[in-house]
């Protein structure tokens, strides 16, 4: 696999944490078989993920409500 440099330090944290949830997986619920791990392992990422996602959209949201607000407060000051 080639990384660009800039990105190594990245993809060996998400090694890490890939294989940790492995070994939690296989410890959990004594699962030896990879293709099982792996795929529990994917899907409790992309659970992750789309929590993540859901809270920047609501993060957003509240965002650009607060520079509404501000914007039409200058606007009314001017």
């Amino acid at each position: 696999m080639t990384v660009d440099p800039a990105d190594e330090e990245r993809l060996r944290q998400a090694g890490k944490l890939v294989n940790e949830r492995l070994k939690y997986y296989k410890d959990q619920f004594g699962i030896d078989d990879k293709q099982d791990l792996l795929a529990m392992v994917a899907f409790d990422a992309m659970v992750n993920k789309l929590k993540i996602e859901g809270r920047s959209e609501s993060t957003d949201e509240g965002l650009l409500d607060r520079l509404k607000n501000l914007n039409n407060t200058i606007s009314q000051s001017l």
